[in-house]
């Protein structure tokens, strides 16, 4: 049975508010984590970068971290570029690509996001506020939905 039109419509609005409030979460855990991590030297968009290198079981590309990470591939590369320049990361060869080099962690970028690591733990426990672990988990699953289905909305291969 479909859902009475004013349900829809309710549901409609309440998840364009969602949606506004993610946008303004974004813009403000950007700056909470560049302020979070200005001391060691990094921005949220290269701390970004090394938590996907991090979480990686092994060595990715550029393009498989950005995809990661959900950004694109040339703002990802402009990272990794400058990170490398000051060696935080190197770039080494791909077994399985000649072009697409993988991307490691130097030992000053280890460091570095060690360091990171350290800072974001109490910083955490702060924003998670002692809140439910079931809240965050249903919270999850809703993001997780969105994107999910953003994505089937932008590939044009998909019904």
């Amino acid at each position: 049975m479909p859902m009475p039109e004013a349900d829809a419509i309710a549901l409609d609005h309440a998840t364009g508010r969602l949606i506004v409030e993610i946008f303004r979460l974004n813009g403000r855990l950007l700056q909470a984590g560049d302020e979070l991590v200005a001391p060691l030297g990094l921005t949220s968009a290269r701390w970004q970068v090394l938590w996907a290198m991090a979480i990686s079981p092994v060595p990715l590309p550029v393009a498989h971290l950005a995809r990661s990470m959900g950004l694109n591939r040339q703002g990802v590369q402009r990272l990794v570029n400058e990170m490398a320049a000051e060696g935080v990361v190197a770039l080494e060869d791909n077994p399985n690509h000649k072009r697409a080099r993988l991307v490691v962690f130097t030992q000053r970028g280890r460091q570095l996001y060690d360091s990171a690591e350290e800072r974001r733990r109490p910083w955490l426990r702060t924003l998670s506020g002692g809140g439910s672990l079931r809240a965050i988990d249903d919270a999850i699953a809703v993001l997780r939905g969105l994107r999910e289905r953003l994505g089937e909305a932008s590939d044009p291969d998909r019904g």
